[in-house]
């Protein structure tokens, strides 16, 4: 089992490496600007431990992996653009659009997406793009929710602006990793659980939703109850979980 940093090793490679359909090629710098600015790589980082964890090769899953990275990094492009969020900066440095123009901006962040999917059709079944496409489905869902202000419970719209992702990741590790369908049901209850986690310590860190909802210390709560399920829920896998569960960890402690 490798260590988180050696996985992350491994996407960042692999995006670095990743071919453009070559109709794309105007568009190479933008999209590997999108790409750049320090991500952490959670969700595909989450894809390639499960695979292992479940009993396959990372290797295996990077394609998976890296769509996913895709499929996320379009969903930030598109977010900080004036007709949503209208964020100038993102993670320390101007946010696409600012430093490429609106409309560059929106047609990178549709070739991400449309990269994410040519990448994961590779597989030779068709349950990994299924899976990719219902997870992008449930976030932009959940991102109109958000942006409609529509009267919904937080745990709701994060569950898919943010969890459908998270649960992703575990999905398609699964998948790589040829672990039958029957057998997936123990490993999706510790996906879900991975959102909650991720959306509430984010919302600590920025100080709303769950923390305008409930105060800082209720937010804490709900990290360290999504933890805790989390945790309970690897503890129920007969397989090696210890990376996951250093995921896990990181996800409910991390400042920045």
């Amino acid at each position: 089992m490798r260590a988180p940093d050696e996985l992350r090793a491994l996407v960042e490679s692999s995006l670095a490496t990743m071919g453009l359909h070559p109709s794309l090629a105007g568009l190479e710098g933008p999209m590997r600007y999108a790409l750049g600015g320090g991500g952490k790589r959670i969700r595909p980082v989450l894809c390639l431990a499960t695979a292992e964890a479940a009993g396959g090769r990372a290797e295996e899953a990077l394609p998976a992996a890296v769509a996913l990275e895709l499929v996320h990094s379009f969903s930030l492009v598109h977010d900080d653009l004036p007709a949503l969020d209208d964020d100038d900066e993102r993670r320390g440095r101007p946010s696409a659009h600012i430093a490429h123009g609106e409309g560059v901006a929106l047609l990178a962040g549709d070739a991400l997406l449309a990269e994410a999917f040519r990448l994961v059709l590779m597989y030779d079944r068709p349950e990994p793009a299924r899976e990719l496409a219902e997870a992008t489905l449930g976030m932009i869902g959940g991102q109109y929710l958000d942006i409609t202000g529509a009267d919904v419970a937080l745990a709701d719209l994060h569950a898919l602006k943010t969890g459908r992702l998270f649960a992703a990741a575990v999905g398609l590790g699964l998948w790589a990793a040829a672990v039958a369908e029957a057998e997936q049901v123990p490993w999706r209850a510790f996906g879900e659980e991975l959102g909650v986690l991720f959306q509430a310590m984010d919302d600590v860190m920025d100080g709303d939703g769950y923390a305008s909802e409930l105060g800082e210390d209720g937010a804490r709560e709900v990290v360290g109850a999504a933890a805790r399920r989390a945790h309970e829920r690897l503890g129920a896998l007969e397989a090696d979980t210890t990376v996951l569960g250093e995921l896990v960890d990181g996800l409910a402690v991390r400042v920045s």
